[in-house]
């Protein structure tokens, strides 16, 4: 089959499109031709590698994917062969309490897909089978592979770790991402007023077209006197802020009494500067979040399923320009996701 494969940290450049051995399907697992796949920035980091961790390389690239199961492993009966599925990004051992309390993205175990063993920006790939999650006829593979791990990821925030309520308000930095474009659906699902910061005019644009209350241009706007004067100077309730270094410091002084900023990334930096007089004063606080359970998965295909939830795909590419897209996530460029067809 062919696959994007990783063998040493790099640029884009370090991706390159090879042939590799096909997967076979093990007791408890599935083999799913891949029809489509899409890239997160985590694939980036992958990619790039991050100091002080170490990943398995050498590595098929990619968390999200749907396709079709063409084998089924022994033990697997809920599952057939022709069955068009989506791919759970998250996999925890199964048998810990926590994956036994529905909280699989607690388990020590837990990994991801193309961070942890190979992924799907390939034609084939195997998977443990609860990881294949049947999907309807009318939702297209391109569709189903934009949403799981960005989407499980923004309900792991708001809905989970952040208990957001009709009428809250909520500021979401990089609103052109893949994770905060998720928040905005979600947050406007659940009756949320939104503030979304963009760094371009036209994804200011595009913020607000896709349901934002108010959209701002964090390169040529004070955000902290604008989301002050939107709120009659009380601030919000709560920021999701996955940017990091550049923007934290900005994000405590946008909440209210009492309010919340959840994070579950640092594109910028890991390292923050802010006045920590802010967090016991106004009784603040400071949520991590990382992914969603399986359950929550099953939730929101279930939504978009239905059209409650449209993901945003903003351009599809064949595997063979798998760099490409690493190298508009990097630069920026996108609205939305990325989306790689194998087969194409």
């Amino acid at each position: 089959m062919k696959a994007a494969f990783i063998e040493a940290h790099g640029g884009p450049e370090a991706l390159k499109i090879v042939e590799r051995p096909n997967p076979t399907a093990r007791p408890g697992e599935v083999v799913v031709d891949v029809r489509a796949a899409a890239l997160n920035h985590l694939d980036v980091w992958v990619r790039k590698g991050v100091p002080g961790h170490k990943f398995p390389l050498p590595l098929v690239p990619g968390c999200d994917g749907a396709g079709v199961v063409s084998e089924v492993g022994a033990g697997v009966d809920h599952l057939v062969p022709g069955q068009r599925v989506l791919l759970a990004p998250g996999i925890g051992c199964g048998a810990c309490a926590r994956c036994a309390e529905g909280r699989d993205h607690l388990c020590r175990s837990y990994g991801i897909l193309g961070e942890t063993r190979d992924g799907t920006c390939a034609e084939k790939v195997a998977v443990p089978a609860r990881l294949a999650i049947p999907i309807p006829d009318a939702l297209s593979f391109e569709k189903a592979a934009a949403f799981p791990l960005a989407y499980l990821t923004a309900w792991g925030m708001v809905v989970d770790r952040c208990a957001v309520k009709p009428g809250d308000d909520v500021v979401v930095w990089a609103a052109g991402s893949g994770v905060s474009v998720a928040c905005i659906q979600i947050l406007k699902m659940i009756g949320a007023r939104v503030i979304a910061v963009a760094s371009t005019p036209e994804k200011v644009a595009r913020a607000r077209a896709l349901g934002a209350d108010a959209a701002l241009c964090g390169t040529t706007q004070d955000v902290n006197a604008e989301v002050r004067a939107l709120t009659a100077k009380a601030g919000v309730d709560v920021v999701v802020d996955h940017v990091g270094e550049a923007t934290f410091g900005t994000s405590l002084r946008l909440l209210k009494k009492g309010g919340a900023v959840v994070t579950c990334g640092a594109t910028t930096g890991p390292k923050l500067e802010a006045d920590l007089r802010l967090v016991f004063f106004k009784s603040l606080s400071i949520l991590g979040s990382t992914m969603g359970s399986l359950g929550a998965l099953h939730r929101l295909t279930g939504l978009v399923g239905r059209g409650v939830i449209d993901p945003v795909i903003d351009r599809v590419l064949p595997l063979e320009k798998t760099a490409e897209g690493h190298a508009a996530l990097e630069a920026r460029a996108t609205f939305g996701k990325v989306v790689i067809i194998p087969g194409a």
